[in-house]
Parts: C-alpha cells; sequence; structure tokens
C-alpha cells in the first residue's frame, strides 16, 4: 500500500509555518500540486517566485486574511475558478486567550471568522467542485480544546467544537459523492508559535502530564492527515481523530 497525490490538487490554508507548512511539504514529496494561504503579503509573493522554480509540483499561494470578509470573499472566488480540488485542509486558525468576563468582542468576531466561518465557507466552495467530481477528502483541523477545555479558551474552544459540529453534518451530506469528512484534533505540538509563546519551563511542565512524555512533531500530525487525505481512507467519515499522545482521556 502506498500513498500518492500524484495529480491531485490540494488546498492547505495557513500553509506557511507551523503544521501547515509540514502538511504542504508532505503533500509535495507525495507528488500533489498545491493551493496554499498565508497571511504575509510580501512572505506569499517571494515564495510564489520561488514555487516558480520547482520542478515536478505546481505551488500556489495566496494571501489571505480569513478575519477579513473582503479577502476571504477574494479567496473563495479564486478557488471556484480550479477545475477541481481532490484535498482540502483547513488549518489556519488564530487564538487570543482571555478570561470570560474580559473578553473583548472583537476577539470574539475575529476567532470566529478565521477559526469556523472561513472553513464553512471554504468547505461550501470545494464540496461544489469535489461533487461534480465525485470525489473528494476534507480535513478539519481542530484542537484537543475542542474536546475538553482550560481558562481563558472560551472563545477558542467555542470554535473547535463548532468545528466539530461542521465536520460531522458536511459528513453526513457528502458521503454519497464519495467525499470524506473528518477532523484531526492536535495536542501539544513543538512549533515556532509554541516556542514563542511558551517559556522552556511551561513546556517542560505540559510534556510531563502528556502520557507520552512529550510533545508532538509536526510531522507525526501530518501522518495522520495524509492518511485521512489519501485514497486508502475509503469508508472512515465524520470522525474527529485525537492526536495527543495519551493526554485527553475519553
Amino acid at each position: 500500500m502506498k500513498i500518492d497525490f500524484q495529480e491531485q490538487t490540494v488546498l492547505v490554508t495557513g500553509a506557511t509555518r507551523g503544521m501547515g507548512k509540514q502538511f504542504a511539504d508532505d503533500f509535495a514529496k507525495l507528488g500533489a500540486n498545491l493551493i496554499l494561504t498565508g497571511t504575509d503579503k510580501d512572505e506569499i509573493e517571494t515564495l510564489n517566485r520561488e514555487a516558480k522554480h520547482k520542478k515536478h509540483v505546481t505551488r500556489e499561494y495566496y494571501a489571505v486574511d480569513f478575519a477579513n470578509a473582503e479577502s476571504t470573499k477574494t479567496f473563495i472566488e479564486a478557488i471556484e475558478t480550479y477545475q477541481k480540488i481532490d484535498v482540502c485542509i483547513n488549518n489556519a486558525g488564530i487564538n487570543r486567550i482571555n478570561l470570560i468576563d474580559e473578553t473583548l468582542l472583537e476577539d470574539w468576531k475575529d476567532i470566529l471568522k478565521v477559526n469556523l466561518e472561513a472553513p464553512f465557507m471554504i468547505t461550501r466552495a470545494v464540496s461544489r467542485l469535489m461533487k461534480k467530481n465525485r470525489y473528494g477528502r476534507i480535513i478539519n483541523v481542530a484542537s484537543i480544546f475542542g474536546v475538553i477545555s482550560k481558562a481563558k479558551r472560551s472563545i477558542y474552544t467555542t470554535t473547535k467544537f463548532g468545528l466539530r459540529g461542521l465536520t460531522v453534518s458536511s459528513a453526513i451530506e457528502l458521503a454519497p459523492y464519495n467525499i470524506l469528512v473528518n477532523s484531526v484534533s492536535p495536542g501539544f505540538v513543538l512549533t515556532e508559535l509554541t516556542k514563542s509563546i511558551l517559556s522552556e519551563e511551561e513546556m517542560k511542565d505540559l510534556a510531563s502530564q502528556v502520557p507520552i512524555n512529550r510533545f508532538a512533531e509536526p510531522a507525526e500530525i501530518s501522518h495522520v492527515v495524509l492518511f485521512l487525505a489519501s485514497s486508502l481512507n475509503t469508508y472512515l467519515t465524520g470522525q474527529n481523530v485525537i492526536v495527543d499522545g495519551g493526554f485527553v482521556d475519553v
């Protein structure tokens, strides 16, 4: 058995860093042509110039701010010009932590737009293409905080629980068209963002609470995503795969 994405078009949002970049690089190694998003316009221009010199697969980057309605609308219109999108990874997400009674309404609006409204709009657009081709795989990157929660995560947790709802409902609707929809809920992952917001001591403390006794590497999350997105997955849909080293006991 072999995972192969030759001649497939794969969309990954939030693909310029962290887990999203790992997903994009792994799909490219397996032959996929890529549609990728990031937020930094200058970086996107540079990545598109570099992509022109890459052989075998194409990478097309879009600068998108999913908190901005016009930016999201422009990207959705771009998606609709493609003949086919075989795989969609809704990965882009943001988080701003605060106590519930001190939470800003602006943060509520922004996090909902990026973490929940954007995946809904993208799923709606790509599912139309997938239905025409009677094939598709959609993976929503949720979080263990869509299964459990902790203090100061009220908005983030709300969006990740909502993403699970979107996953289950769209999986039911799209299954007759050979479109499988699942979510992956990572635990603590060793990314640039994690390193920037947690001290070494805080990371050690969190790692000690994980039965495997360490954070995940981005590649370990990617391996699960690759299977769910591949033609090897023919029957698994509407599910939430928790990849957390045993942290969540459900």
